[in-house]
């Protein structure tokens, strides 16, 4: 079940995104709802991180993988072809997501409980329920990122 239409993130947005989460390599991002897999693309090359997207649309993670297997970043980057409800997210550092503030919400349960303490998930332009943001950046082409730490919003 979607939690959000495919709409792509600007390039400027996935970047701040990237910088707002700190990544260090050795570190892990998923991407939840991914799409064409640009964030976890950007996230890996500029960071030296690993990523994981998960996507639930076969033609945009088709899509990820032909950019992922051309930048020859498949040591680091891979997409999931599946529904964000059914991946482990324990070994996240950060979650990323461009879902919709029905979705976030629904999510919410899960990031609670699968996340180690002071992983960061970061929301496009949409909150995640009632937790409260350490970082709330709106000064980027009318786009608003949300930062939440696990372990300080609830």
């Amino acid at each position: 079940m979607s939690c959000a239409p495919f709409v792509q993130t600007p390039v400027e947005v996935a970047k701040r995104m990237i910088q707002l989460a700190d990544l260090k390599p050795g570190q892990t991002l998923f991407d939840l709802g991914a799409g064409d897999g640009r964030l976890v693309i950007l996230a890996a090359q500029h960071t030296g991180a690993s990523a994981v997207g998960v996507e639930i649309r076969d033609d945009l993670v088709e899509r990820a993988r032909s950019e992922i297997k051309r930048l020859s970043l498949e040591d680091r980057v891979k997409m999931i072809h599946g529904d964000l409800f059914n991946v482990d997210l324990s070994e996240a550092d950060v979650v990323t997501l461009y879902l919709t503030t029905s979705g976030n919400e629904r999510l919410r349960p899960k990031l609670e409980h699968e996340l180690k303490k002071g992983a960061k998930v970061i929301s496009h332009d949409f909150k995640v329920g009632n937790w409260k943001a350490s970082i709330v950046y709106n000064e980027l082409l009318g786009h608003t990122i949300y930062t939440y730490q696990i372990g300080e919003q609830v």
